[in-house]
């Protein structure tokens, strides 16, 4: 039997889905790396016509994507990808998911086996309401968008949007977007971004090596 994963809830998870559906072309062929209840995948597929398929550990979680009629693997991410074919997908999807890997970078080195791109949302330990609660409390932050205690949080790894960046630029993953998530909305070339972000939308490639 798979362990269960604790499901990170984005409260904007609609406004998000929102956002990562305008960066995936229409009839594509797209995976969802810890894909939760499959609402994502639901919707690329009757709206945009896509080919999709995801990955869920959580047994209730993966129960209800079965539910929608999705394609779909249990599986545990930390374990890696070996089951699935090379390139065999246009976009991979990883919301609120990255963090709680084991070993974020082996995952990325997986994911561009398996796709061309990849879109990857992580929360921003550098938002102002998180320094300020650890400025002022000295505790670990509890906010909206990180509604957990730190014994129950998924959260295996704390990043900020500034070490995304380093994290890509070690990896050699080429960050074609960069869109800080700030309240609804995902805006280029926000102010002071890892300050006022609460969560950020990468799009990456990896370069051609020929």
């Amino acid at each position: 039997m798979c362990a269960k994963r604790i499901y990170m809830p984005d409260l904007r998870s609609t406004r998000t889905n929102e956002i990562l559906m305008q960066h995936i072309e229409d009839q594509s062929r797209v995976i969802d790396l810890g894909c939760g209840d499959g609402y994502l995948l639901e919707r690329l597929r009757d709206e945009h016509g896509c080919d999709v398929m995801g990955i869920e550990r959580d047994n209730e979680l993966f129960l209800a994507s079965i539910e929608r009629g999705l394609p779909m693997l249990q599986l545990d991410l930390n374990a890696g990808l070996a089951d699935l074919p090379d390139r065999a997908f246009d976009y991979a999807v990883l919301s609120q998911t990255l963090q709680q890997v084991s070993r974020p970078m082996d995952l990325l080195n997986e994911i561009f086996r398996i796709a061309h791109r990849a879109l990857v949302v992580v929360p921003n330990f550098g938002h102002w309401r998180i320094r300020l609660q650890v400025m002022l409390q000295g505790r670990a932050p509890v906010t909206d968008s990180l509604p957990y205690q730190w014994y129950e949080s998924p959260n295996v790894h704390f990043l900020s949007m500034l070490d995304f960046r380093e994290l890509a630029a070690s990896g050699n993953f080429k960050i074609v977007k960069e869109l800080p998530i700030i309240g609804e909305s995902a805006v280029d070339r926000a102010f002071w971004a890892n300050v006022r972000a609460h969560s950020a939308l990468y799009v990456l490639e990896r370069p051609s090596t020929s």
